[in-house]
């Protein structure tokens, strides 16, 4: 996400935008060829939890790593993308990478990788294991970037646990036309001899993964056959073959949550952890622009007694779980300012939430080149049957659905892209 340089990482980070290749191809040459040079950090990272899907990787990872903190443990955890600044993507025993520590990494995986044609994914992404692997932790939490088969997180030969979130349609450009062919390449982080949490799937991606599975020698632990997550009576309940724990809701809001939680306690369970470290899960995961609803900031002022919500899902499958979450919500009019990148399927995103919402403006991602444009935007949207039109920022269309309703309900949404200008523009 761009910002103007202003720490020394941010001047590398920029430089190492120029070091793409010519033609992208995904494969894991580039990405091992610098962990040589480097001497293998990949082999000394604490115990690994490799973590793919399509939605909920970093929900999640979220929760995992509150139940393993909350138990004690030092946690290391790398996520992608960021939304305010680069220093989110790596947390080492807890807390962010700092600037000279980043700054540090990033110029020894420069120097190392000596001008070669690698992408900014690939050499960051070395750049977090080599941090990862000079500092003391318990586990590694890593959550995959792309698929998952020839994603630059895959070159840990035995993670000490896989999981496999919900798969559906996205980026079909790179993982293929089918469930079936995204689910081939989610499945591509299954190592021989290792367990993996698969989460709630298509009978398409099961079937994939089940496949892969036995052709490696992993073994699977799946929702609705090892393990059972419910709500009931505004509790969380979760059962497998060692019995029934009753939880409190996971402070993430959303339906969809409850599958992610599920897939956390299980991977929890996997990790040797008991009832306690599920409850704390549950309570104190942290991720931002997940149906996050602002508080303060000047946004927040500039919409006064309207209420300000910031979501950063951006496919159908998101745009599904948003709607039902939308609908738990107390009763208020809702108004949608969304922006999109070109690359997404604007449409699918768009048709559930056509329901929850009476407006919807549409915008263009500020200083993002893949940015879909506003007019593009409220073209699907009217396509849908909603009421949209062209806004030229969000404080434009913040005044313009405050001027229209006091007391609306704003949701800004469609990208994480914009969650993280919206996240830094707040404050």
């Amino acid at each position: 996400m761009s910002a103007e340089p202003s720490d020394h990482s941010d001047v590398i980070l920029e430089r190492l935008m120029h070091l793409h290749p010519k033609f992208m191809d995904l494969n894991l040459e580039r990405t091992e060829r610098l962990l040589e040079t480097l001497g293998h950090p990949e082999s000394r990272v604490p115990p690994v939890v490799h973590i793919a899907g399509t939605n909920g990787k970093g929900s999640t990872q979220s929760m995992i790593r509150a139940g393993l903190e909350s138990a004690g443990h030092a946690v290391h955890a790398y996520t992608s993308p960021h939304l305010a600044r680069f220093h989110e993507r790596i947390r080492l025993a807890g807390e962010l990478i700092d600037e000279d520590h980043l700054t540090e990494v990033l110029e020894i995986c420069e120097k190392a990788n000596a001008g070669q044609p690698i992408t900014y994914f690939e050499i960051t992404t070395c750049a977090a294991i080599l941090a990862f692997a000079e500092t003391a932790a318990d586990y590694t939490l890593m959550e995959v970037g792309l698929g998952g088969r020839v994603d630059t997180t895959n070159v840990f030969d035995k993670p000490e646990l896989c999981v496999i979130t919900p798969v559906s349609m996205d980026h079909e450009q790179f993982l293929g036309d089918t469930v079936g062919k995204i689910a081939f390449e989610k499945a591509g982080i299954l190592k021989r001899n290792t367990f993996c949490v698969v989460g709630p799937q298509q009978d398409e991606a099961l079937e994939v993964i089940e496949r892969q599975a036995a052709k490696v020698g992993a073994t699977l632990k799946i929702y609705g056959q090892h393990w059972h997550v419910w709500e009931e009576n505004g509790r969380l309940l979760f059962q497998d073959e060692n019995g029934l724990w009753d939880l409190p809701m996971p402070v993430l809001i959303g339906a969809h949550q409850v599958q992610n939680a599920g897939a956390a306690i299980m991977s929890l369970r996997m990790l040797g952890q008991n009832e306690d470290a599920a409850i704390d899960a549950m309570l104190n995961a942290e991720w931002p622009a997940r149906l996050q609803h602002l508080k303060t900031g000047p946004l927040v002022e500039q919409a006064g007694s309207a209420e300000l919500w910031l979501d950063g899902g951006h496919n159908a499958a998101a745009g599904e779980a948003l709607s039902e979450a939308l609908e738990r919500l107390s009763p208020r009019p809702l108004h949608m300012i969304t922006g999109m990148l070109n690359t997404k399927d604007v449409t699918g995103y768009l048709k559930p939430l056509a329901k929850n919402a009476l407006t919807l403006h549409g915008v263009s991602i500020p200083e993002e080149i893949n940015t879909l444009s506003a007019e593009d935007t409220v073209t699907a949207a009217l396509s849908v049957g909603m009421d949209a039109t062209v806004a030229k920022s969000v404080s434009d269309a913040i005044a313009a659905i405050t001027a229209r309703d006091a007391s609306a309900r704003i949701l800004i949404c469609g990208s994480l892209y914009l969650a993280g200008n919206i996240l830094r523009d707040n404050g």
